[in-house]
């Protein structure tokens, strides 16, 4: 028995190493449906399966991230903007490409969807 709990162990340990790095700065677009593309941009920090930072459409615009999860290569997080607008996304992670969805939803009920399209920057 403690043989297979080791192993379990030190199995869990190697894949929390090996996990996908999602640390870095990442630009790109964010298209809401039926609209033009703007621009997104993603400060990303990583500890293990927790991603933190911040993220909005430029560098003098940043919320903070919230509920930020890696598992094997695709990221949840939140971005709560100061009027009360909740920004859920959920992205896959591909090499350096972040590519997925974002739903929002704003204190009256409003609601929005939108594509992200964003590259890691050097």
């Amino acid at each position: 028995m403690k043989t297979l709990a080791c192993t379990l162990l030190l199995a869990l340990c190697a894949f929390t190493a090996f996990a996908a790095d999602a640390a870095g700065k990442w630009s790109g677009s964010f298209t809401p449906d039926g609209q033009d593309a703007s621009t997104g941009l993603l400060i990303l920090k990583q500890s293990g399966t927790e991603i933190t930072g911040t993220g909005g459409p430029n560098a003098d615009e940043q919320f903070p991230v919230a509920n930020g999860k890696i598992d094997g290569n695709n990221i949840t997080l939140e971005l709560h903007h100061p009027s009360g607008m909740v920004l859920k996304m959920a992205l896959v992670l591909e090499g350096n490409t972040l590519k997925g969805d974002a739903n929002a939803t704003g204190p009256n009920g409003e609601a929005m969807k939108a594509k992200l399209d964003l590259k890691r920057e050097k």
